[in-house]
């Protein structure tokens, strides 16, 4: 007689109070990290050992069960405690539900549901492929060999496995791009530490640089053509950017809970004031982002231009509102704020990382307007 063991069946309190721990745990070392640059391999260890890496994986396949709107609130609560592991891991949280997105929608993500329950982390260079890509790859017998620099790719330290894409110029029909997945410790793959930033500077995110790295056919899991919209970045969008925000959320969070306690019995009219504009700014904020995934209806939304341009729009919202949460928590303690002893001035310099992920201000702008006036996103 065999059984089958039954996936333990966590809620959102679960997740966040085993998220509080690991967060606790990690909280001493922030600092230093934010002096030395260094990304933590043991936080990474933690979230994978507390199942936390493969949370959002339906259970079916060994995973969390994890909820969208689970997973947002587990960045959250990291973000409280430790800034860039918080923004590092929603980089691979963001890949994971993506596949979760395409599982519901009747793709079949097993292999990578397998890797990831087996403990893989995944790294993904998003950021500095888009629409066109980058690198160059060269077919060969039973694959292509690529060649690329890819940055920023955070968490490439501690990481598996490279989500990500390389120009083929010699499609058949034009330039192409390759989607594929690369084993970080594949021949030909290595790391340049070039990530010395404002802020968020222990999320590890550097050069992964690709020199004749073989891509087997099989690895590679979409070609498309360059330099047109692809409907895979509509999923993207909405998959990623709740999570992201829900990091940097977390980050407001930590700001205003130390502002809060550093203003603890004042009465001044001015601090009373600043205390309501902070109150605004946050409140905002976590609008922004519950609506997010609100209309994400748990990675059941439809793949369209329309989606991912209010996501989008909703994003730079949400970016503003976390810096000027951030920025009013600093106001209203006074100078004390501004020392690099207080913890608000590394959550200020962190803060704007949200600035930077897809899309910027003004590129969203464009895409949103594009996009409201009945064009491609592409214009």
């Amino acid at each position: 007689m065999t059984t089958t063991a039954t996936p333990e069946v966590m809620t959102t309190t679960d997740w966040i109070e085993r998220t509080r721990s690991i967060g606790q745990t990690l909280r001493t070392e922030v600092a230093d990290r934010d002096r030395t640059g260094e990304i933590s391999a043991a936080a990474f260890d933690l979230l994978r050992t507390a199942g936390l890496s493969a949370a959002l994986v339906p259970t079916e396949y060994g995973g969390g069960g994890a909820t969208h709107h689970d997973m947002g609130e587990i960045l959250r609560e990291l973000g409280r405690h430790d800034p860039s592991t918080a923004v590092a891991f929603a980089m691979h949280a963001h890949l994971v539900a993506t596949q979760v997105w395409r599982h519901k929608h009747g793709a079949d993500a097993t292999p990578l549901f397998q890797k990831v329950v087996d403990g893989a982390l995944l790294v993904s260079t998003g950021a500095s492929d888009w629409v066109g890509s980058n690198g160059r790859a060269e077919r060969v017998d039973g694959g292509y060999l690529v060649h690329a620099r890819k940055a920023p790719a955070s968490g490439c330290e501690v990481g598996t496995v490279l989500v990500t894409s390389v120009r083929y110029e010699d499609g058949p029909e034009g330039p192409q791009v390759l989607h594929c997945a690369i084993p970080l410790n594949a021949p030909g793959v290595t790391i340049e530490k070039t990530w010395d930033t404002l802020g968020l500077r222990a999320t590890g995110s550097h050069t992964v640089v690709l020199e004749n790295v073989f891509v087997p056919d099989a690895a590679i899991s979409l070609i498309r053509p360059a330099d047109v919209w692809p409907p895979l970045l509509n999923v993207v969008i909405g998959a990623a950017m709740p999570l992201v925000l829900a990091a940097y959320l977390g980050i407001a969070d930590g700001a205003v809970r130390t502002a809060l306690d550093l203003v603890a019995g004042r009465g001044d009219p001015h601090i009373v004031q600043l205390a309501g504009e902070l109150s605004n700014a946050h409140t905002t904020a976590a609008d922004m982002v519950e609506a997010m995934f609100a209309g994400s209806e748990n990675l059941g939304f439809a793949n369209t231009d329309a989606y991912a341009a209010r996501t989008l729009s909703r994003k730079t919202v949400a970016a503003d509102a976390v810096i000027e949460t951030v920025r009013l928590a600093i106001e209203t303690v006074g100078g004390v704020g501004y020392s690099r002893g207080s913890e608000l001035e590394m959550r200020y310099r962190d803060v704007h990382g949200c600035l930077f992920h897809p899309l910027p201000r003004a590129k969203q702008t464009l895409f949103s307007g594009h996009v409201l006036l009945g064009h491609t996103p592409l214009g």
